[in-house]
């Protein structure tokens, strides 16, 4: 006769949440503890989205990770959403990169030129009336604007950017 030894259901559950501090236990922990760090701290970053500069593709109050690894092999090209330090390394915008280096970029009536070419940008929904006089992206810069351009051209972060403040993109 073969008796099994059935726990209690309290002891499973004190067991769960509580479990015996073990060697074995302390080296599993530190192993979890040490990915997730590497893996939300240097590969998928999480940020939530403050502002409205990227409607409609990016909404206001809404959470996204930051992949970090999107640049690593490539460069970044026009029309890419990307996460931009802006101070330090805590605060990061979300930008479209509408101009590369050595290009001439310019808003006329609303309309984005670059080199004297309307470029089509079908993330834009609503018609602005932007104004802002031809300039040269530097050599090694990005021209960054947000999408929502319903609102004034004061009220945007917007311009060059060195490719090295890029950090990544946004995963979805």
């Amino acid at each position: 006769m073969v008796l099994a030894l059935v726990e209690e259901p309290s002891l499973a559950i004190r067991d769960f949440f509580f479990p015996r501090v073990t060697p074995r236990f302390l080296i599993r922990a530190s192993a979890v503890g040490l990915s997730a760090y590497l893996f939300f701290g240097h590969v998928f970053t999480p940020f939530l989205i403050k502002g409205q500069s990227m409607e409609p593709t990016h909404r206001d109050r809404s959470f996204n990770f930051c992949w970090r690894l999107k640049y690593l092999l490539t460069e970044p090209a026009r029309h890419d959403v990307v996460t931009v330090r802006f101070a330090g390394s805590s605060v990061m915008l979300l930008k479209r990169i509408v101009a590369l280096e050595g290009e001439k970029i310019e808003f006329r009536n609303g309309r984005l030129l670059v080199d004297d070419q309307e470029i089509e940008e079908p993330y834009v929904r609503n018609p602005c009336n932007w104004n802002l006089p031809p300039r040269i992206v530097e050599r090694g810069c990005v021209y960054l604007v947000g999408d929502n351009r319903t609102m004034p051209i004061e009220n945007h972060f917007l311009g060059q950017a060195s490719l090295k403040r890029i950090i990544g993109a946004p995963l979805w």
